[in-house]
């Protein structure tokens, strides 16, 4: 991975107001980007974490009438509900903020007219479904049928959850009414359309010459290019949406498609003091990064680069890295069918660097699907976390307290053992930076535990019990050791780090000092705190 420049944004997909949040929404989104944020923040660089709540759309405006609540009572509601659940998990944001905000409303219909003027949005006549019991045209989720595509069932009429495509309007077969079950009838609208075909070329050479965009994701995007891509109907004829800024078009709202994308650049901008002056320059002067799951590969390498391409303001991200779906005990999470564990469920049994140990370890950095499965979460917290992470730090501090009163002895010669330890860290270190940079980061966590373990093994053959003329020397690499895990462990257990941290008596964070900490051992002297254990056994 490349830096390209100093600052960076990070954001991911925006979370819909309309559900708890679960694991599998931590798992392929919001955990990569915040190991990522930390990471940037541990090397030194200006990072910018954020995010927004995805307000707009037919579910939300159906759920709320059904709640009988405004439909911004019910995205407030749900933005401030996933903002607690995030900081519950250590995923915390510089901005978290929504897409029916002010701001983004604005920023979305100057964007909307600058494309209209430059020709990519054309209106045209459509027939719509709309249901006569219920007297309403029904965009997107008022309707459900099969797929034309690959026949699956019970689909939403704006795409296939099962093949991923995109659906246009009146494309789904067998159609029925989400309200009343009824098969609605086809009634002719008028509605905008972006020229996504216009830009077929330009994001042909966008994908093949952004090295840094994922290549299994490329492939897949480049095949639906072959096959042409069709203009999208980018109106919906409800009253919750982006108003169209057009007098010929009042009532008519802007897709949530067309508008959510665009809020990464609005927050990032509102964070900033840019929205007025500068903004162009300050996202154009930035690395940016969009962690997405593999569900809406289609919207953000395709809607959104020619969207922006189109505008020509904004620079397109610079990495799109996508993640698969997380299983649930080999089966597809389910919110319909109560197959699925949200994170306040998991947090009532289980601390937070839990979750984030387990799916670090078991997401890998492609569009791979993972699973959860509770016997593998079991070993894997017991056999690595508390039996090699846990296991070391807790004897090295407790046995600094029994030997040297909690001060950090000197260590007048350095053996063999030593010199093997500092290579294994040497290495370790090489290994864990080549990872992170190239965010694979279920790759830097292993080796994170390989050094934690070669520490097992140094601290078991040297057994200082037994030996009291050298145990000063033992003490005193294991805790500089212990302090080495602590940095390297900070962008995916947060908690554990600071706990860490704090036991050995350490001024600041981790975060604080940067990186580069890791080569500034802890001065001779120096007070360490009261060992405590980090986990428990599951």
């Amino acid at each position: 991975m490349v830096i390209l420049n100093n600052r960076v944004i990070i954001t991911a997909a925006l979370p819909y107001a309309n559900s708890d949040l679960h694991i599998g929404h931590i798992a392929s989104t919001y955990l990569p980007a915040d190991i990522l944020y930390r990471y940037m923040k541990l090397k030194g660089l200006e990072t910018i974490h954020i995010c927004a709540s995805d307000d707009f759309g037919t579910p939300i405006l159906i759920a709320a009438e059904k709640q009988g609540k405004t439909p911004e009572e019910y995205v407030d509601y749900w933005n401030r509900r996933f903002r607690e659940d995030l900081h519950s998990l250590g995923i915390d944001y510089d901005l978290f903020d929504r897409t029916s905000s002010r701001e983004n409303i604005s920023f979305v219909q100057a964007f909307f007219t600058r494309l209209y003027r430059k020709g990519y949005i054309y209106v045209s006549d459509v027939d719509q479904f709309y249901c006569e019991y219920d007297k309403k045209f029904l965009p997107d989720r008022y309707v459900k049928g099969k797929c034309p595509y690959c026949g699956a069932e019970d689909q939403y009429s704006d795409g296939c959850e099962v093949c991923g495509r995109v659906l246009q309007p009146g494309q789904i077969l067998s159609p029925k009414c989400s309200i009343c079950g009824r098969e609605p009838i086809k009634k002719s609208t008028k509605h905008y359309f972006f020229k996504l075909s216009a830009f077929s070329e330009s994001l042909k050479e966008w994908l093949t010459q952004n090295k840094n965009l994922q290549q299994d994701a490329v492939k897949y995007v480049l095949n639906w290019i072959e096959d042409g891509l069709q203009d999208w109907d980018i109106t919906r004829d409800i009253s919750w949406g982006v108003p169209i800024p057009l007098e010929e078009a009042k009532g008519k709202v802007l897709y949530g498609w067309f508008d959510n994308h665009l809020c990464y650049i609005t927050t990032a901008l509102k964070y900033a003091g840019k929205l007025d002056e500068g903004g162009k320059e300050f996202w154009n002067s930035s690395t940016i990064y969009h962690f997405i799951g593999k569900d809406i590969v289609y919207h953000h390498y395709l809607f959104l680069p020619a969207m922006r391409i189109g505008h020509g303001d904004f620079k397109l991200p610079d990495f799109i890295p996508v993640r698969g779906h997380l299983l649930l005990e080999g089966k597809k999470i389910s919110k319909s069918r109560n197959w699925v564990i949200t994170i306040r469920e998991f947090l009532e049994k289980y601390p937070a660097d839990y979750l984030r140990y387990y799916l670090a370890r078991v997401v890998s950095s492609d569009q791979t699907d993972c699973n959860f499965d509770w016997v593998d979460f079991r070993e894997k917290i017991n056999n690595e976390l508390v039996a090699n992470i846990g296991n070391f730090v807790y004897r090295s501090l407790s046995f600094a307290k029994k030997s040297s009163g909690q001060i950090v002895p000197r260590a007048d010669k350095v053996g063999k053992e030593e010199e093997e330890l500092e290579k294994s860290f040497r290495k370790a270190f090489a290994s864990y930076t080549e990872a992170m940079d190239s965010l694979n980061f279920d790759r830097a966590l292993k080796y994170i535990l390989e050094f934690s373990d070669s520490c097992n093994q140094y601290f078991q053959k040297k057994e200082p019990w037994k030996n009291p003329s050298d145990s000063s020397v033992t003490i005193y690499f294991s805790l500089n050791s212990v302090k080495r895990i602590s940095i390297l462990l900070y962008p995916f257990l947060p908690f554990t780090s600071s706990r860490i941290w704090a036991q050995l008596g350490l001024k600041g964070s981790a975060v604080e000092h940067g990186i580069s900490e890791v080569d500034r051992m802890i001065s001779p002297g120096q007070k360490v705190g009261e060992p405590e254990i980090l986990f428990s056994k599951v």
